[in-house]
């Protein structure tokens, strides 16, 4: 694969980590900030999706990669190169 299309994988990925991360973040902090007060538990807290594209689509489907690595096996193009 050309090291630039690596390079920008690569970059997407980092980006999506962080924005899962942050979302984590805000989660934990909206929990810590309700821990005490009055409010009812069925009452949740609703964070709108952010697309994942920039045309505004959303990923509906996980990866080639992602979905061999949640199987518990090795992604295809791996064993080629063995």
């Amino acid at each position: 694969m050309h090291p630039d299309f690596l390079r920008e994988i690569h970059n997407q990925r980092g980006r999506e980590m962080q924005e899962r991360a942050h979302r984590a973040r805000l989660v934990r902090m909206i929990r810590r900030s309700r821990h005490g007060r009055d409010l009812p538990p069925d009452q949740e807290i609703v964070i709108p999706a952010i697309p994942d594209y920039v045309d505004g689509s959303f990923q509906t489907e996980p990866a080639v990669d992602q979905a061999a690595a949640e199987a518990g096996h090795e992604p295809v193009a791996r064993h080629a190169a063995a």
